[in-house]
């Protein structure tokens, strides 16, 4: 049983002129974790709000869970978790005061699905009579996770719910998703994070409203076109500009304190040649070496084509 259902989804704002989605379409199977991944302005948000019932598309279907989010936004709503790129929660309310309230606004309570985020809960149960707004990053994050899943939903959408936390907030937030799969959960998240795409089952790479390709993070790298190379030398900013002007170089860009670069026509006179020109450069103690691409080259390769 497919979760979630997109077929041909497209939406425009200001009278047509910004196309935020582009006959987007993909599923995701029931008990999923799904990563949508893409930079900002991929159109990630609009479509989370297309699925949660929060707006409409200008053409094409989308069902949630089995229901059509135009006909069955009401019971939609309360089969889903949704936790928005943004802190919503109420600031002036404690995260006791927060969480019994999303409980008793779903018609239940804390204690009924208590087994459900205990593990997240029990970060933030010593601060539970801290207003919201004082709380850290991370520990808004796993409020906003509690608040989202006090009602058990079968489906739970998480819109960059990493954004802007420490990178141990992050690893445990993960932790935390990966126990909710195995209660059954159907799990929709995106984020910018191209580290993170490895840790779901299957990922859409989106860019400007358009999927450019879906399937597991291992099977996304097998597609990479061609061999990919680290180059570096003592320069590396003069290095980055000899590289523009380089010869048979089908992408170049900068990786932490390598270059990642791609040929046109990858062979063994392609890599003489490029060392030829480098040291006629005048860079000494060049590094080559052939590398595995990551999710975020594939991206960037994708972009390219």
């Amino acid at each position: 049983m497919k979760s979630i259902v997109i077929e041909n989804i497209s939406k425009t704002y200001d009278q047509g002129e910004v196309k935020a989605l582009k006959g987007v379409s993909f599923k995701v199977g029931q008990g999923e974790l799904f990563g949508l991944i893409g930079p900002d302005g991929a159109g990630k948000t609009t479509l989370f709000r297309i699925l949660t019932t929060l707006l409409l598309a200008d053409s094409g279907d989308a069902m949630v869970d089995g229901l059509e989010v135009m006909t069955a936004y009401k019971k939609i709503r309360r089969r889903i978790g949704y936790m928005p790129g943004r802190f919503s929660l109420y600031q002036d309310l404690s995260v006791e005061e927060n969480l019994n309230l999303f409980a008793s606004l779903s018609g239940t309570s804390v204690a009924e699905n208590y087994d459900l985020i205990r593990d997240i809960y029990v970060h933030i149960e010593p601060f539970k009579k801290r207003r919201a707004g004082q709380l850290s990053g991370g520990m808004k994050q796993k409020l906003a996770l509690c608040c989202a899943l006090i009602h058990r939903p079968r489906v739970l959408f998480l819109d960059e719910p990493t954004t802007g936390v420490d990178a141990v907030s992050r690893q445990e937030f993960w932790e935390m998703l990966k126990r909710l799969k195995e209660q059954g959960i159907t799990i929709l998240v995106s984020t910018p994070y191209m580290d993170e795409a490895t840790l779901c089952d299957r990922i859409a790479l989106i860019q400007s409203g358009e999927i450019l390709s879906i399937d597991t993070p291992q099977g996304i790298v097998e597609k990479y076109r061609g061999n990919l190379y680290a180059v570096k030398s003592t320069d590396i900013g003069r290095l980055i500009h000899d590289m523009q002007d380089a010869a048979n170089i089908r992408s170049c860009y900068a990786f932490g304190e390598f270059l990642h670069v791609s040929f046109e026509r990858d062979n063994a006179t392609a890599h003489q040649k490029l060392d030829k020109y480098l040291k006629d450069k005048g860079h000494s103690d060049v590094v080559f070496r052939q590398i595995t691409p990551g999710v975020e080259d594939c991206f960037i390769d994708l972009m390219n084509e």
